[in-house]
């Protein structure tokens, strides 16, 4: 038996796997609220406990960057590390992967259920895959095949600097340097690089912010829902908002052909994270694709790659007990 898990800041999601059912039709499942915990190895024994399950091998996608074989999760402080999971829990293998490396690692079992095109193109067998994905920050990551199966890297390429690639984006850019120094990606295609274009149009006088938007922002945890709502309704209307979203739209098909290109990604393009989903109908877009395949002499190879959003929110789960699977298999 696998035990697989989604370690992230908010949630845990365990499960346990055998080889003959694979990586998507897990024997038991469960989710934990990660603040209830003050470290991984509580989580693990309450689940096989409740599961009266057992298990030898385990593999983990954690959020937050994996070294030497131990990770920090970010926005959570536990610090996790192989070998104690191993002495703590008595594991014989325990792996830990990048949470996004794991999302990267399901693709090969996805089906047509689990993702939808936002432009068919024509893979390449075999080709190179790359994912990029906006959640809470900007996670990219690749695959590459090794003659037997694909094999999924790690990459931080969220953090590589931001493009501006209109003046409004210029002024984006010379308004969040004062901010914050370096301007990545990830300060403007995530969930917390939302708030980010919205100050710039607030502060800048772009349009008036509406009372009742004010109001909810005043008295939210985090402001990413509420203008993300907004600006994809139009109910009711706010200009702010809806200039926050076309701005995050298009730095993010511009930084997804940056990745296309960066990987030469002719198996495909993948977007994964919680955001793409939820904005589906604006990928779908004009403004999305233009953007994406702005890229002067290379947008011939752009249009023939697929692009696609990841639906299936379990995929870092079904990725890392993937991996784990092919492990014991090769054993």
């Amino acid at each position: 038996m696998l035990l697989a898990g989604d370690i992230g800041g908010t949630k845990v999601n365990l499960a346990i796997f055998s080889p003959e059912k694979g990586p998507k039709d897990p024997l038991h499942e469960k989710t934990f609220s990660s603040a209830k915990y003050s470290n991984l190895e509580s989580v693990i024994e309450d689940f096989l406990k409740q599961t009266g399950q057992s298990a030898k091998h385990a593999v983990f996608g954690v959020a937050g960057p994996v070294i030497a074989g131990c990770a920090d999760v970010t926005n959570l402080d536990w610090e996790i590390s192989e070998s104690h999971l191993k002495d703590t829990l008595g594991f014989e293998t325990a792996l830990l992967l990048n949470d996004l490396t794991a999302t990267a690692s399901a693709i090969p079992y996805l089906d047509k259920n689990d993702h939808e095109y936002i432009a068919q193109g024509e893979a390449e067998p075999e080709g190179t895959i790359a994912v990029i994905a906006p959640g809470t920050g900007l996670g990219e990551a690749y695959l590459t095949w090794d003659g037997q199966h694909y094999r999924a890297h790690p990459s931080e390429g969220g953090h590589v600097d931001f493009a501006p690639t209109s003046a409004l984006e210029f002024g984006l850019l010379r308004f969040l340097m004062d901010r914050f120094g370096h301007v990545s990606y990830e300060r403007i295609c995530s969930g917390s690089g939302i708030p980010n274009i919205y100050q710039y149009f607030k502060v800048t006088g772009y349009a008036p912010e509406p009372e009742w938007l004010k109001e909810k922002l005043e008295s939210a945890v985090d402001p990413t829902p509420i203008i993300m709502e907004a600006g994809i309704s139009h109910i009711p209307e706010c200009e702010l908002c809806r200039a926050t979203i076309n701005t995050f739209v298009t730095a993010l098909g511009a930084e997804t052909g940056n990745v296309a290109l960066k990987f030469l990604a002719t198996g495909g393009i993948y977007l994964g994270g919680g955001i793409p989903p939820r904005i589906l109908s604006l990928l779908k877009s004009e403004k999305f694709y233009y953007s994406y395949r702005n890229k002067g002499r290379f947008e011939d190879i752009l249009e023939k790659i697929p692009v696609t959003v990841i639906l299936n929110p379990n995929a870092a789960l079904i990725g890392a007990a993937g991996v784990g699977l092919q492990r014991l298999e090769q054993s």
